[in-house]
């Protein structure tokens, strides 16, 4: 199959403006968070993609986009129905498509490699199915995320078939359920932001189900992958979250040296 297209869902009340903040790039220029994921998507050989949003925030996106606003489509959620309703609006644009989905309120950096995006289309294309990309999560942190349970592929490193996924499980329910062979004591494969989503699981969204719950339909079904991811992402949501991914992209980029250089002076400072 081929993924020609990407979904970045941005209509959450808690998410609406985050994609429309400014972070300085590890190039160092300034530019909207919603260009960052544009260019991520885009660096996967996307062609066109449809951005959810809340009512009345077409404008302030479409600036935001910029030059790239001529990918894009804008699509509204009409009321504030969750997450995998969000997903849902953009069936007009998706069809019966694949199509990369990213959220809005995430940052991703890779390191020297190829980046995350590519990685996930890549193998995705490759494998006919839908993939999830997953992160190796400690158990304090795990209710935060939706998480999976399943089985090593045989003879490909990181690449693991899903059998069951849960929506921000406990702990005690994630060593009930989500042990991975593999994955150290107390670690457990959560949500990286990124997937690849079939017209399958679109079609359970738009019944109504979650995403986490029509993608545990899906496992049941078919094939279904997760992708261990060891890049790293930052929910600028969170309290300091655009702090630390700024701090990220800067340590990560052309302009480490002075960034380094007034954070000591800063410490300095403070210590004083």
């Amino acid at each position: 199959m081929t993924i020609r297209k990407a979904v970045i869902t941005a209509a959450g009340a808690n998410q609406r403006t985050l994609p429309l903040q400014t972070l300085v790039d590890r190039d160092g220029v300034e530019k909207p968070i919603l260009r960052i994921l544009l260019e991520e998507a885009l660096a996967a050989h996307i062609e066109e993609a449809c951005v959810v949003i809340a009512p009345g925030d077409g404008p302030s996106y479409t600036q935001a986009a910029g030059d790239l606003a001529r990918l894009v489509r804008f699509v509204e959620q009409p009321e504030p129905r969750g997450y995998g309703n969000a997903i849902a609006c953009a069936r007009p644009f998706t069809g019966d498509e694949p199509f990369l989905h990213l959220v809005g309120d995430h940052v991703y950096l890779a390191g020297a490699g190829e980046r995350s995006a590519s990685r996930l289309v890549a193998l995705a294309e490759q494998e006919h199915c839908a993939v999830s990309s997953v992160q190796a999560t400690r158990e304090n942190h795990i209710g935060r995320y939706g998480a999976i349970g399943g089985q090593p592929v045989p003879g490909k490193p990181g690449l693991y078939r899903v059998e069951i996924v849960t929506e921000k499980p406990t702990p005690t329910e994630a060593e009930e359920h989500l042990i991975v062979a593999g994955l150290r004591a107390g670690y457990y494969f959560c949500f990286f932001g990124m997937h690849v989503l079939t017209a399958g699981v679109m079609d359970l969204l738009e019944r109504g189900l979650s995403l986490s719950a029509a993608l545990d339909a899906i496992a049941r079904r078919e094939q279904y992958l997760a992708l261990q991811e060891s890049s790293r992402r930052y929910d600028v949501g969170v309290r300091y979250g655009l702090l630390t991914a700024q701090m990220a992209l800067a340590l990560a980029g052309r302009d480490r040296e002075e960034v380094l250089a007034k954070l000591l002076e800063l410490v300095a400072v403070e210590a004083r």
